[in-house]
């Protein structure tokens, strides 16, 4: 290809692109298959790779991220982003209307809009171009976040016609879908579970909402990760010097033309009776939407008017927000049921009258331990309030004492496993119950071999959960080591395994044994021990046997490992079972050494201190410092405690971080001072 087509072809691609773009995420149009869609973009990144000059300055190979920024720039608004004053009261809006009138007479109209939950953000444009993105921040200073905004497909790079004004800034909200959202906490649940961790720990580690993901997310200082979050958002207010409309609905018309989304839920009302009409059809339908809002937005229409109504100190008197309260449902408790994980771990699950929350239909809701039962005093047969937090499932708030029936029996937690009925036991310092029969409890055999099996674990192909749940139920599997025990001959015949299935299974059987030691480690299932700390534990001890023989002293010397971790290492291998075990595995030819090759020589410098980074450092990206801190001898800790050596402090450092550090008399360095450290 010349240059002259390579630059021809890059410019149609970068349009056709920029259009299909526009299509799927704001018109909801789509005009192309993904598959088609990808195959695109994929020609322009190559085309961009081969022939850098010719690529262009709003090329949406941008939306892809990849840069990375360790600052954010502060930036002052030209237009002071104000905050809106808030009501919950319907009293209030009246008495917001009569000052209105009162101040224009009655030749008026408002606009209502949605009020998205999610972060604002500024745009500016010059010659159609986005140049920057701020953030709200104090109002008068925000943060520069341009690289970030600029993967979020539905912001456009470019405008569309041509009669946009040179440099103008339209302004709007930035929010996560709940669909995103919640792909993202069962990326997470699914994570958290095969490292162990038991259904509180997993809530407490949640992204807890929408909004506050989004935020988080928009001062990633990785816009490759920004890309991957699938933000959206609605834009909702132009500014600038140049702007040919008189009224804010017009404007709003306008920028959908030029490419911006925008909701089509905005209307135009000229008494209050159809703002209240308008805030309760959205009360009632907001959990209908693709996304979260907190309320109705009310603005007069007008922009001489708004003018002439003028500016507090903080807010326009011409806008105002009315909140809505917060939902809380009440549904009857059926019944309790109990679920045992591959840990043994036993949680109390409650069973509802189906009951609508936040837009779906809630049958179940976690009761999370024997003593949320006790402090909620929750009685089967009780009307529960139930609430959608930051957990996966639902979970009871509170009970409706009112409507309790006379001599109704409190909630007796179970004493036996509802699997095997083994007796539980609970280990001092824990929430949860257990069942100790590992070995004879169906859930917890098959929750092992699942994990084993799964894609972070040792990736076998062909061996699912079904897959694993049938051969358990036909007595082929009792562990982990009986995978590499399976022939041909006994998965021919079983539902729905044909002879290239079973030899598929077969193959990629053989084929996990040539996965490496840290994956070995992780897939055996100790508790606490996820893939991270796996891959740490093997690196320092370097082989199967040194972990075995290991002392707890010696293993919390290991990075990433506390006394929680070191202490069910050694647990797990006390169990000549566990050992007997791994021995199968290793005589089956699984690796139970790591490759040298990929360890890294270490230096004492750091050694047996726990050190909390925090902050923006210059010199370290986050995943550089921790591995700066571990080369070193020393352990990366994400949160400070008594025993933290000290917090090594970046610019913006975590609030509540350096207030803890000065609670517990933690020294706090610059970097600066640990670069000397290291010297």
């Amino acid at each position: 290809m010349t240059k002259t087509e390579a630059k021809e072809k890059i410019a149609q691609l970068s349009q056709e692109i920029d259009t299909h773009n526009y299509n799927y995420y704001v018109m909801s149009n789509p005009t192309i298959s993904d598959y088609e869609f990808d195959l695109m973009l994929k020609e322009l990144i190559d085309l961009e790779k081969k022939f850098p000059e010719f690529a262009l300055p709003e090329s949406p190979t941008q939306r892809v991220g990849g840069d990375l920024v360790k600052n954010f720039k502060t930036v002052t608004h030209r237009y002071p982003m104000l905050s809106l004053g808030n009501t919950y009261s319907q009293e209030e809006l009246k008495d917001f209307d009569e000052r209105v009138r009162k101040a224009i007479g009655n030749a008026f109209e408002y606009v209502c809009e949605l009020k998205f939950d999610g972060v604002a953000i500024g745009l500016t444009y010059v010659d159609g171009k986005l140049t920057q993105a701020v953030t709200r921040g104090d109002g008068v200073k925000g943060d520069d976040v341009t690289v970030n905004v600029k993967t979020i497909k539905s912001i456009p790079l470019k405008l569309k016609g041509n009669d946009y004004p040179k440099e103008f800034e339209i302004r709007g909200e930035i929010v996560l879908p709940r669909a995103a959202f919640d792909r993202m906490n069962e990326e997470l649940v699914i994570q958290l579970r095969d490292e162990g961790y038991s259904d509180d720990e997993i809530n407490e580690r949640l992204y807890r909402n929408p909004r506050n993901t989004a935020s988080g997310t928009l001062k990633q200082q990785d816009s490759k990760i920004v890309a991957t979050r699938k933000l959206d958002c609605y834009l909702y207010a132009l500014f600038g010097d140049d702007l040919n409309f008189d009224t804010h609905y017009e404007s709003l018309k306008k920028a959908k033309q030029w490419g911006f989304k925008v909701s089509d839920h905005a209307v135009k009302c000229k008494t209050m009776d159809d703002v209240f009409d308008y805030i309760a059809t959205w009360d009632k339908s907001r959990d209908e939407l693709p996304y979260d809002i907190d309320g109705i937005v009310l603005k007069v229409n007008s922009y001489s008017q708004q003018e002439e109504l003028g500016y507090t100190a903080k807010s326009p008197r011409w806008a105002i927000s009315y909140k809505f309260k917060a939902e809380n449902v009440a549904t009857q408790l059926l019944s309790i049921s109990y679920q045992v994980g591959r840990t043994g771990a036993v949680t109390p699950v409650a069973n509802l009258q189906p009951v609508v929350l936040a837009g779906t239909v809630v049958k179940r809701a976690s009761l999370h331990n024997a003593d949320i039962i006790e402090k909620l005093d929750v009685r089967v047969g009780d009307f529960v309030y139930v609430e959608k937090g930051g957990e996966i499932i639902p979970k009871i708030t509170g009970v409706d004492l009112s409507k309790r029936k006379e001599n109704t029996e409190p909630t007796k937690y179970i004493t036996h496993c509802p699997e095997c009925n083994t007796p539980l036991v609970r280990t001092a310092g824990e929430a949860a119950f257990y069942c100790p029969n590992e070995d004879g409890c169906p859930p917890q055999i098959i929750g092992r071999i699942q994990h084993f099996t799964s894609r972070k674990a040792m990736n076998i192909d062909g061996l699912g959960d079904e897959t694993v749940d049938l051969l358990f139920r036909k007595d082929l599997l009792h562990n982990i080591a009986d995978i590499y025990d399976l022939k041909k001959e006994q998965l021919m015949n079983l539902d729905r395994m044909g002879d290239k299935s079973a030899t598929n299974l077969i193959d990629g059987i053989e084929k996990s044994k040539q996965v490496p030691f840290e994956k070995v480690l992780f897939a055996i299932g100790i508790r606490y021990v996820g893939d991270t700390v796996a891959k740490k534990i093997a690196m320092h001890f370097k082989s199967m046997d040194n972990i075995i023989n290991a002392s707890y002293e010696q293993l919390i010397e290991a990075p990433e490992v506390g006394e929680k971790i070191a202490q069910s290492v050694i647990s797990f291998f006390k169990e000549q079972k566990n050992v007997e075990l791994v021995k199968r595995l290793e005589h089956a030819g699984l690796q139970m050494k790591v490759d040298e090759s990929s360890n890294k020589i270490a230096s004492d410098k750091l050694k047996g201190l726990i050190i909390v980074a925090t902050g923006t450092l210059k010199n370290y990206k986050r995943d550089e410092i921790k591995e700066a801190i571990e080369s070193n001898g020393g352990k990366a800790s994400g949160s400070v405690s008594g025993k933290t050596s000290f917090v090594l402090a970046g610019d913006e450092p975590g609030e509540n971080k350096i207030t803890k550090a000065k609670e517990l008399n933690v020294k706090v360095i610059s970097e600066e001072e640990f670069q000397k450290m290291l010297e």
